[in-house]
């Protein structure tokens, strides 16, 4: 039977893959899971992104935790993190509903355990067998109660403000809110660091424009905004705000592999960086390696990639910064989840700090070229790509002419129906091309007998 969590918890298609019934049960089986052994009345902690499908979700969970015998606490629209940090100081448990960067129509659950961090997956294999049997309901004064939070946004601004309070007033930023959950904290919060010059964008958010042509994912509308306005610096979240991509003054992107160089060096000169080192994960470009060579750093490669697994490793190994290009990046020292706000806080306070321009912190981390490809397949037969002798040969073929200068990588997404082919090399051209051709054999190789090449 497939399993039903991803990387980054449960996702699909609201009322297709991802229904209300769906989310009655799970709120019901991860209500009894990870309260079940409490002496007192659970209280399970419930944010959500600004999906139209958000509403229905949410109820939905509440119903089905509130059966269960526990107490709900409805923060309404918070970043994930928000919650995260929130459910380690309120509550027993707590559940996020987005798609994180997806288009509007999915919609998403994740779980957090009471320290605010994401559930190992023996812990999602427990709600996962519940699901499939009957669970005990309750009646009378053991129905559990919902109440508001309505202090949620601001409880998080002071939490964010805690962790770091950069003097802004010689910089000049922009903020790309992707008419996501960042809209309510994001202007508040920027705007509270006194910026010589702050502007706000697609923060208003209608149930259907989340992630639509602007945030993380799309940054061609905050490159446009910082080159042509001359601002220092374009920050940029997803639709939960967990991770945090950046343009410099040019309108370059600097993604979360050069963020990470940035907040090591500064961390490792206050005395937060044990061991020396940082986490990151297979996807992490060969230039960070190098750079963190030359300066005396070490990195700790996870073996999969999900800042789920980047945690783990910090937890183990006792490391306090790890992350992933894409942008989450996570400070263990304040929080478990990857935070895209206080990852841009942490950053703009190494450039107050040293007086120097994005573009000049993100010089000195060489970047090899790296292509990645999204093969969409057939969900059925993607596992079997994987190991399909032909995939495995191009790939083999690939490595070898590539030598120790470069790297593939294919893995299955967990959160969408597509294997991910990720070349890395020292020839953009020769990367490009091994990329093509090895994405074109997962293509043929994932297509029902007699179809390929028709």
């Amino acid at each position: 039977m497939k399993r039903l969590f991803g990387t980054d918890g449960v996702r699909g298609i609201a009322n297709v893959d991802l229904t209300a019934q769906k989310a009655f049960a799970m709120g019901q089986a991860a209500a009894l899971v990870l309260t079940g052994a409490l002496r007192h009345k659970p209280v399970i902690y419930i944010g959500k992104d600004t999906r139209i499908s958000g509403d229905m979700l949410e109820a939905a969970l509440t119903a089905g935790i509130t059966s269960a015998g526990a107490d709900v606490l409805l923060a309404g629209v918070i970043p994930t993190p928000a919650a995260a940090i929130l459910t380690r100081e309120r509550a027993d448990a707590g559940i996020v509903v987005s798609a994180s960067h997806n288009p509007y129509e999915d919609n998403g659950i994740k779980i957090f355990d009471n320290n605010g961090a994401k559930l190992s997956d023996a812990l999602e294999d427990e709600i996962e067998t519940l699901l499939r049997a009957d669970m005990p309901l309750k009646t009378h004064s053991a129905i559990g109660r919902v109440r508001q939070d309505k202090s949620a946004a601001e409880r998080y601004i002071d939490f964010l403000l805690a962790c770091n309070t950069p003097d802004l007033s010689r910089l000049r930023v922009v903020v790309d809110c992707a008419n996501g959950a960042a809209s309510v904290t994001a202007k508040k919060l920027f705007s509270m660091l006194n910026a010589k010059d702050l502007r706000v964008i697609h923060n208003v958010p209608n149930g259907l424009n989340i992630n639509d042509r602007c945030g993380s994912t799309y940054l061609e509308s905050l490159r446009e905004t910082v080159a042509d306005g001359g601002y220092d610096i374009g920050i940029a979240f997803d639709g939960d705000a967990d991770r945090c991509l950046c343009v410099d003054h040019t309108g370059k992107v600097v993604d979360g592999d050069r963020i990470m160089a940035a907040c090591a060096t500064r961390e490792r000169e206050r005395g937060y960086l044990p061991h020396d080192a940082f986490v990151c994960t297979p996807m992490t470009n060969l230039g960070l390696h190098v750079w963190a060579r030359r300066n005396g750093l070490r990195t700790v490669t996870v073996s999969s990639v999900g800042d789920r697994y980047v945690l783990e490793e910090m937890q183990r190994g006792g490391y306090a910064l790890g992350g992933e290009q894409s942008g989450h990046i996570i400070f263990l020292r304040h929080s478990a989840a990857g935070d895209g706000q206080l990852t841009a806080l942490k950053l703009l306070s190494v450039m107050a700090e040293t007086g120097q321009s994005l573009a000049g912190l993100a010089e000195d981390v060489p970047q090899y070229p790296q292509v990645l490809l999204n093969v969409a397949v057939d969900p059925e037969s993607r596992q079997a790509v994987m190991s399909h002798p032909a995939v495995l040969e191009s790939v083999r073929r690939a490595e070898d002419a590539l030598g120790e200068d470069g790297r593939i990588l294919l893995r299955l997404s967990g959160t969408e129906a597509l294997v991910r082919v990720m070349v890395e090399g020292r020839d953009g051209d020769e990367v490009g091309r091994f990329a093509e051709e090895i994405a074109a054999c997962v293509m043929r190789s994932s297509q029902p007998a007699g179809e390929s090449g028709h």
